[in-house]
Order: structure tokens, then C-alpha cells, then sequence
């Protein structure tokens, strides 16, 4: 996925309300931002880092910023890190097409966002030529406190867990149901579950888990100009 026009740099004065950010741009200016994050984005949020941002040329929009990425460094030199929670299903949809995503090959029908259990919409429902399906739901994840391993959730997410149940209830049903992390940073090699941030969910993958619900964790090649999926890395037990 490529951003649509060039972004640009600035640095973050402060985060607040969850959905703003005040930055001033390299030019002096400062602007306020849309975040589109509602987690904590621990370690991606502290003032004075570097982001970057796209702009949009709408005349509707009260921001016409919005925070893509974050320069974040555990001690190994800074990497880009993305932040926008709403590109990570656009991202698998374009690394499902490529063949990138090689466990959810072969399904030539691909929707968004289809009702699905009890009041939730799947993020993308796959169906192949037979009309059998897979369900697969995208987790946006950022949070690395340990140099080379990713983590989530960054928060406590009674909606996340949500998903895992409503998953299981789909492998139950017969279908194939999957849970993909997308890793938006290419400083990792592997993916764990937070559980000392929160440990119903961590319970609940591991009890989706063994009723079937496939996990898969996929690392990105972040970089100004766009956000690609690198390839998969391992989940620790």
C-alpha cells in the first residue's frame, strides 16, 4: 500500500483525546493532526519523537493531517513504525492478492466487512469456487518493548476478545477461520502475546487457538512512501 502523496516530517509535541496531535512540522510551523489509533501506542507516543504525516487536499476535513508513522528506537537505531489502524486490512487484502499471504491462497472471491456472529463484521471474508469460506480478522500491532519481538495487544481490548470467541464460533460452524497479526514495523523476528497487559485475551487466543482458529503473525516493510507486508515470523508460545 502506498501513501498517496508525500508525507511529511515533523515532531510530536503531545498526544491527546486519543484522536489528536499537536506537531511541529520541519518547516516551524505547528498543526494539529488526526490520530488514527485508539490504543495506548506505548513507547510510539512520547513528546519530542519523530512522525510523519500525510495531508489530505479535502476541504471537508477539520485536520487536514493525519499521523502515519513513528521513528521509534529500542537501542538498535530507529525504525519506522505505523500507526494508522485503518490500513492493515487494506494491507492483507493487497498481500492476499499478491500471494504474499500463502495460507489464504486460493479463494478468487474476497468481501469486507460482512456480519458475521453476534453483531460484528468479519474483516474480510474469503470463499473459493465451492462457496466454502474462511474468516479472517486483522490485528494492527506497533507495541515492541523488546528489541526484535513484537507484541499485543498494547492495551486491555474487551472488542478484541470479543473477535476470538466470534472466530471460534465460525471453526465450530465448519468454516475455516483465521486471526492475523499485522506487524506494522520490520524491526521483529517474532510475535508473542502481551499477557501481563492483558491476560483474558492472552487466555482467549490460546483457547481459540486449540478450537481451531489458525494464527498467523505477518512483519511490514515500513517506509515514507508506503507500508508492504515483509513476510510472516514465528509466534512464541
Amino acid at each position: 500500500m502506498k501513501f498517496s502523496t508525500p508525507l511529511q516530517r515533523g515532531t510530536l509535541i503531545k498526544r491527546y483525546k486519543r484522536f489528536l496531535a499537536d506537531v511541529r512540522l520541519d518547516d516551524g510551523s505547528e498543526i494539529t493532526a488526526a490520530c488514527p489509533n485508539t490504543g495506548t501506542m506505548m513507547g510510539l507516543s512520547a513528546p519530542g519523537c519523530t512522525v510523519w504525516l500525510s495531508r489530505s487536499e479535502s476541504l471537508t476535513r477539520k485536520y487536514a493531517h493525519t499521523w502515519e508513522l513513528t521513528e521509534h528506537d529500542l537501542g538498535a537505531g530507529p525504525t519506522l513504525v505505523g500507526i494508522n489502524t485503518s490500513l492493515p486490512n487494506r494491507i492483507v487484502e493487497d498481500g492476499i492478492g499478491s500471494g504474499t499471504v500463502a495460507e489464504l491462497a486460493g479463494y478468487p472471491v474476497l468481501r469486507r466487512e460482512v456480519k458475521y456472529g453476534v453483531n460484528s463484521r468479519i474483516d474480510l471474508l474469503l470463499e473459493d469456487l465451492s462457496g466454502r469460506r474462511c474468516y479472517v480478522e486483522v490485528k494492527n500491532v506497533h507495541l515492541s518493548r523488546k528489541l526484535g519481538l513484537a507484541e499485543f495487544p498494547d492495551c486491555v481490548s474487551d472488542r478484541a476478545a470479543k473477535h476470538l470467541v466470534e472466530l471460534t464460533g465460525m471453526v465450530k460452524e465448519g468454516h475455516r477461520a483465521a486471526m492475523l497479526y499485522l506487524i506494522q514495523r520490520g524491526d521483529v523476528a517474532e510475535f508473542k502475546l502481551a499477557a501481563d497487559l492483558d491476560r483474558t485475551y492472552a487466555a482467549g487466543f490460546d483457547k481459540a487457538r486449540r478450537a481451531g482458529v489458525e494464527m498467523l503473525a505477518y512483519r511490514c516493510h515500513v517506509s515514507t512512501t508506503g507500508v508492504t507486508l515483509a513476510g510472516q515470523v514465528p509466534i512464541a508460545a
